[in-house]
């Protein structure tokens, strides 16, 4: 049997908090509030003004394997989640070859299912994610996938997206769209507009964003199917996906934190660490973007965590890939957007892990395949997967130190404020004091 016990920490649940102890044995929350006094063996820490919540999860993460091992490897990313409090991860389909078959998504679960961390898979929408042809849907959600998405680029075929969200309706699964329209967005560098127009550097326009936010949202109206729009990026396309699911449709909606923390702004030195689809935008857009999270209009808040090769990156800005690194610093930045502070808490385990969780259906009234419950309150009998957040730390963003294989990190040497101090995922101490056991 093993055991272990988290003292006097916040724990942080969707409606009241209070401060205690969580105790863990053989993966499962076996008690909380005043434990008391525990067997010998039993591992304890001190998680005192701390806040101890449901483990994070990405529903947005590019683990890069099989086919760009250089950049991440699903181990290599799993260490990096585990780093940023991730209990869970979701790999992304844009592999080589697309996670577009039943031979894949297996290969990559068996793969998942070897490091500490549980990790999803998203299959492809279409056949080699070329927009042409449906993926074996079906067959994939067999294995448990609940999302699917050609991400990196969306589905351009409005025809093709409407057979996509019928058929995948009675499977129970969600399809999600990387929102920009190629024919306005195609050969674009950054966010069109001043900026762009003074260095020269061809634009993807907002409106190649919204028009598909808009196109897919009366899909959804027509075919009463579940929609996840992936990595917003304008005020309007947010307003948009809020007022869809305030009329009662499925549509959820995920923004990335470098959308709410920097803006177009940061491509004036032509550094390409900053090269991102969807692109930086405004400073009005990433204020919005911040204002919903902070109103608690968010369903949540997602990585896409996209690791490249340094020799990739160092290419001028137009010739290098679009993606930056997310999973080891997202927490502490929501917890800066959200404005820091207590009242805060809940807010930020609910965009970090209940929502996350509530879309990728990995909550313990799902029905998954070989993972265990997150997002969960955490009561007696809850599988233990359990983040531990220092709120009042400060660290510094050290490329060289992170544990992806990346290093296309957009904050080096920014001084962030909380820190992911453990992580505990299927009952296993996997970080503790912010160090891999």
């Amino acid at each position: 049997m093993s055991s272990l016990v988290l003292r006097n920490g916040f724990i942080v649940g969707a409606s009241s908090s209070e401060v205690g102890d969580v105790l863990i044995v053989d993966g499962t929350i076996a008690a909380t509030g005043d434990v008391g006094s525990v067997p010998s063996h039993t591992v304890e820490i001190d998680a005192g003004g701390c806040w101890v919540g449901p483990g994070f999860v990405d529903l947005h993460t590019h683990l890069r394997e099989p086919g760009r091992e250089e950049a991440e490897t699903i181990e290599s990313g799993a260490r990096a989640g585990a780093m940023g409090g991730f209990t869970a991860l979701v790999a992304m389909p844009n592999t080589e070859p697309a996670l577009d078959s039943v031979a894949l998504v297996a290969y990559v679960l068996e793969r998942g299912a070897r490091t500490p961390l549980d990790i999803a898979v998203a299959g492809a929408i279409t056949v080699g994610r070329a927009g042409e042809k449906l993926a074996p849907i079906a067959e994939m959600a067999a294995l448990g996938v609940r999302l699917f998405t050609d991400d990196g680029i969306g589905v351009q075929d409005p025809s093709l997206m409407r057979r996509a969200l019928t058929y995948a309706a009675p499977l129970g699964v969600r399809l999600a769209q990387h929102c920009e329209d190629e024919s306005l967005a195609a050969g674009g560098t950054m966010n069109e507009g001043p900026v762009s127009s003074r260095l020269g550097l061809s634009g993807r326009p907002a409106i190649a964003e919204e028009l598909m936010v808009m196109r897919d949202i009366e899909l959804v109206r027509l075919t009463g199917g579940s929609l996840h729009l992936l990595h917003l990026s304008t005020a309007r396309s947010v307003t948009l996906a809020i007022e869809a699911r305030r009329e009662g449709l499925d549509v959820t909606f995920e923004i990335a934190p470098h959308h709410f923390t920097l803006d177009e702004s940061a491509c004036e030195g032509f550094d390409p660490i900053f090269k991102v689809h969807p692109p930086l935008r405004s400073a009005s857009d990433a204020l919005a973007l911040r204002e919903a999270l902070r109103a608690g209009l968010v369903d949540a808040v997602a990585t896409d965590h996209a690791p490249h090769a340094p020799e990739l990156k160092d290419l001028p800005f137009d010739e290098a890939p679009a993606g930056m690194l997310g999973l080891e610093h997202v927490a502490s930045l929501t917890y800066e957007a959200l404005g820091g502070g207590a009242d805060v808490a809940s807010q930020l385990f609910d965009v970090l892990s209940r929502g996350p969780a509530r879309v990728a259906q990995l909550r313990k009234s799902d029905t998954r395949q070989s993972l265990s419950a997150h997002g969960g309150a955490l009561v007696t009998g809850e599988d233990a997967n359990v983040v531990v957040f220092d709120p009042h730390a400060r660290w510094r963003v050290v490329a060289d130190s992170l544990q992806s294989r990346a290093r296309n990190t957009p904050y080096e040497g920014r001084e962030l404020l909380g820190q992911v101090r453990c992580t505990v995922a299927k009952g296993r101490l996997i970080v503790n004091e912010g160090l891999l056991v």
